[in-house]
């Protein structure tokens, strides 16, 4: 089972968010906790961080492009072998 990661509402008036970093890379490993990326709203350039153990398998969206809070923006998978077959079907 994988777990899809959304843009995270960060303030009180905000509709998009800006990721400016990502912390992980594709196919590497991520702990619950770790800085996953870091997004930028009208207010601040804030941490996010996973919310479950696994690879990230996937990212959906590109730094530097506003994004829909709710968007899903990258995905999470539980093993190895999932993540390779989350990237191949993106491809």
């Amino acid at each position: 089972m994988a777990y899809e990661i959304i843009m995270p509402a960060l303030g009180m008036n905000q509709d998009t968010g800006i990721i400016v970093s990502w912390h992980k890379q594709l196919q590497e490993s991520v702990r619950a906790g770790d800085t996953l990326f870091e997004v930028e709203t009208d207010k601040a350039t804030l941490e996010v961080e996973a919310g479950h153990d696994g690879i990230l398998a996937w990212v959906t969206q590109k730094i530097g492009k506003p994004i829909p809070l709710g968007d899903v923006i990258a995905i999470i998978a539980i093993t190895r072998e999932e993540a390779a077959e989350i990237f191949a079907r993106a491809q």
